[in-house]
This record gives structure tokens, C-alpha cells and sequence, in this order.
């Protein structure tokens, strides 16, 4: 089914909208043959699922929420499989604006497929693209507005993401070996940063500094062989890479708010 809300060769000297609406498909568009058009496209799936590939050997499934960007002259195929369906919001459009947005990278084959969430949201931006009676030269605006809004919330999904992995890594790095002392500037140059680098950057996405962290990481440890009720403050001081037990204890208070006698204290039970 195939509704076309806006149709339109008329532009604007910076470019035009030629086509935009709505399709559902039933699986009946063939994947394995690569299609070129002319102009670019915007493909937004509301629904179901679907498979993109293209003339670079680039594929990867579609779901909702995700954004085909097609490319004039680029071979590229997308559609659902057999028996599956999906819903799409597509935008026709060409100009020299829109040839600019590609010779500058703006957009970019090489990133055909974004993600944007939530779809009501951006299904409402393509609303207003679309509105009746808008003169052709803010219809090509707004569609530039909604378009460096997608790409802006993408690249910090990307860079948000990208974070998180680093921070994972970061994190495992220093509850590697907690027994020994802690050697920063190798972790460091694990993570290919400078040490000053590491640092700030561990603090600005954990929150705390990477030796606070990794010492949190050894009290936990130091919490659990406290449970275990067979380890004296000396053994478990030797067992975790403190110089005495004094800075075990030390050490344990200032993370936990208790020494390891009152922690000791607080697992026995009640004599009531």
C-alpha cells in the first residue's frame, strides 16, 4: 500500500522535494537486484523489518527506528524478506544544497544506515516536512533542519556508545590483577592514551579517578575474605598488596565507613 501525501516537481533554486509518503510492503520486493536512482531518498522504518545492501558490499538488517539515506547513482537494494512486512516514511530529493551535503561528507555513503529513536518524534519531523501549502524553498529548509538533527543525534548515539565500550575496557583493565600495585601508564598505553589523558577521561565518564576506582575494586574483594571469617587483617592486607595492615584498615574505612572489626562485627549474628 502506498500513500503519497506530497508530490511535486516545482523547486526552489537550492533544490526540491519530488515525493514523500508512506509504503507498506509484504515481502514482495526482490533484494537480490540492485536499484539506482537519480536522486537521494530518506527511508525511515516505522515497522517490521526489512534487509538493505548496496553497490560497496555494505549490508545489515533494518529494523524500526532505523534510516536508509539513499544516494543518486549508488546500486542499493532494501525491502522486507518473504513473509515479513514493514512500514516506511520515505522523502524524494535532489539540488545543488543537497549535492553540497554530499561532497562535503555530510552525508555519506560509506554511513547509509542510522538509527533514530523515538519514532513518534521523528516521524512527526517528517510530518512537518511535509506540510500542505509550504513554499518549496522552506519545504528544502526544514527538510535540511530535520536532516542535521538526525545526523547530530546519531553521532552522539555513536559517540555515546563508543564511550561505553571504552569505559568497559578501562574498568576491566583495573580489576585486572588488584594484588599488584597499580600501574597506570600501562594501562594507559593499552588504551593507546597518555597517562594524563587516561585519567581525565576514566574520571569524566566513571565519575571518580582511576585509583579511587580500582581501590574500590580491592575493598570489595577485601569485603569478601572479611565474610569468609578466616582471614586476619595481616593475611588479607599480604593477600591484597597492602604494605602493612594498618593501611589495610585504613583503607577499608575510608571506602566502606567501617573498620574491618565493626564490618566483622555487623556479619555476626544476634544473640537476642
Amino acid at each position: 500500500m502506498n500513500s503519497i501525501p506530497y508530490q511535486s516537481a516545482i523547486g526552489s533554486p537550492l533544490g526540491r522535494i519530488t515525493a514523500a509518503g508512506r509504503y507498506t510492503s509484504a515481502g514482495t520486493l526482490v533484494t537480490d537486484k540492485l536499484r539506482i536512482f537519480g536522486s537521494y531518498a530518506i527511508v525511515y522504518c516505522l515497522n517490521g523489518m526489512a534487509r538493505y545492501r548496496d553497490a560497496r558490499n555494505f549490508q545489515t538488517a533494518i529494523h524500526a527506528g532505523d534510516l536508509i539515506i539513499v544516494f543518486p547513482n549508488l546500486g542499493h537494494s532494501y525491502g522486507p524478506p518473504p513473509g515479513q512486512s514493514w512500514e516506511e516514511y520515505y522523502i524524494v530529493f535532489d539540488g545543488p544544497i543537497f549535492n553540497l551535503w554530499g561532497h562535503t561528507g555530510a552525508l555519506n555513503p560509506a554511513r547509509p544506515v542510522l538509527h533514530l529513536e523515538p519514532l513518534n518524534y521523528w516521524r512527526h519531523r517528517l510530518d512537518e516536512i511535509i506540510a500542505p501549502n509550504l513554499p518549496p524553498l522552506e519545504r528544502v529548509c526544514r527538510l535540511q533542519s530535520v536532516l542535521a538533527d538526525m545526523l547530530a543525534n546519531f553521532q552522539r548515539d555513536v559517540t555515546a556508545e563508543r564511550n561505553e565500550e571504552w569505559l568497559k575496557a578501562a574498568r576491566a583493565l583495573l580489576a585486572t590483577n588488584i594484588a599488584q600495585p597499580l600501574y597506570v601508564d600501562a594501562i594507559a598505553r593499552r588504551l593507546k592514551l597518555s597517562p594524563e589523558t587516561f585519567r581525565k577521561k576514566f574520571a569524566r565518564l566513571a565519575g571518580v579517578a582511576p585509583y579511587q576506582y580500582r581501590l574500590t575494586q580491592v575493598i570489595d574483594q577485601a569485603c569478601r575474605l572479611v565474610h569468609e571469617g578466616c582471614h586476619t587483617n595481616k593475611e588479607i592486607a599480604a593477600q591484597l598488596g597492602f604494605s602493612d595492615e594498618f593501611h589495610f584498615s585504613r583503607s577499608f574505612k575510608r571506602i566502606t565507613g567501617r573498620s574491618p572489626a565493626q564490618f566483622r562485627a555487623l556479619l555476626r549474628p544476634s544473640s537476642n
